[in-house]
């Protein structure tokens, strides 16, 4: 879906020609929902990058790139406004290298077998849908709740779920929790594991797991989240330079341009709006790139195979 007028722009590592209005609204886009929500935005955009042609290995990196921006200045402003847990958002980030580094390693063996493709699909399909599926039930009950009259709160005076009762916890003040370490550092590592294998800065993953299973003030999740998202991104996308060459500087520079204008814009609508309608929002979204992928992924293709019958001559050695 390359574009030969004067608005397009040539890109060396993914070696197509694009538009360069198109990536940049991509980017302005994804950066709106980053701020609204507290997520990274690669859940979006490594899909849309795949829609648009860009081969899956650039789109993964490179998507990871755009994270970055839209997520710094999301974080930047609600440090701000002391909405970010720097203690708990630390942990998390420790985690999430360690996870990053491991799905490096995946994602090149992945790439050698040639299953890189096949597997960031399924992964995106089979997360979206459950974690969108969700999202989505738990905040359509929340509003029931709140239109009935009754106070909808995600967390209750004593109560406790299992991750509560394992060792070494520590206190976080800004969270107002007192939870063990082990739990904060597995969810980090899984973030980022998934970061390097799907592109994405994990916050659709994140935000849920924090609100529902460490129990952290929804206000609080969308800071700290994209704190995590910044350092842990950078990371995969350095990673990913080194190793695979697979970041495109050009398609990155312009997702990078258009989503730190759209971050700030997300980041104020995101504060006007209820806890329960941004994670219904959310939800829906999620659910929606899920269904698009999973089309994508199931539905024949025009061209199954392209056989080529070869031809030996007598004597040929």
């Amino acid at each position: 879906m390359g574009s030969g007028s004067e608005l397009g722009i040539y890109l060396p590592i993914a070696e197509i020609s694009v538009n360069i209005f198109v990536l940049f609204g991509m980017g302005a886009a994804v950066g709106f929902l980053s701020g609204m929500f507290g997520v990274g935005g690669g859940f979006l955009i490594t899909p849309l990058l795949i829609f648009y042609n860009i081969p899956p290995a650039v789109a993964v990196a490179t998507g990871a790139n755009q994270v970055i921006a839209s997520s710094f200045t999301g974080a930047l402003t609600h440090f701000k406004r002391g909405s970010l847990d720097v203690k708990l958002g630390t942990l998390l980030v420790i985690g999430g290298i360690v996870g990053a580094a491991v799905g490096i390693y995946v994602f090149v063996l992945l790439r050698e077998l040639g299953q890189l493709d096949l597997i960031v699909s399924l992964l995106y399909v089979i997360f979206l849908s459950t974690i969108g599926g969700l999202m989505l039930l738990e905040s359509i009950r929340s509003m029931r709740r709140t239109k009935a009259g009754q106070l909808s709160t995600l967390k209750k005076p004593g109560q406790h779920n299992w991750v509560h009762r394992l060792p070494f916890k520590m206190r976080f003040r800004a969270s107002k929790i007192y939870v063990s370490i082990i739990p904060i550092l597995a969810l980090g590592a899984a973030i980022g594991f998934l970061s390097s294998i799907m592109g994405v800065g994990g916050g659709f993953i994140m935000v849920p797991a924090m609100i529902y299973l460490l129990k952290v003030p929804t206000n609080v999740v969308i800071g700290t989240s994209l704190y995590q998202i910044v350092f842990v991104t950078a990371f995969t996308t350095v990673m990913q330079a080194t190793t695979n060459q697979s970041v495109d500087i050009v398609l990155a520079f312009l997702l990078m341009s258009g989503g730190v204008i759209g971050a700030q814009y997300g980041t104020r609508i995101g504060q006007k709006l209820r806890g329960e309608q941004l994670r219904a929002l959310l939800a829906t979204l999620v659910l929606a790139v899920g269904l698009r992928l999973a089309i994508e992924l199931f539905v024949t293709p025009d061209d199954l195979y392209s056989i080529a019958i070869a031809l030996v001559t007598p004597g040929a050695s």
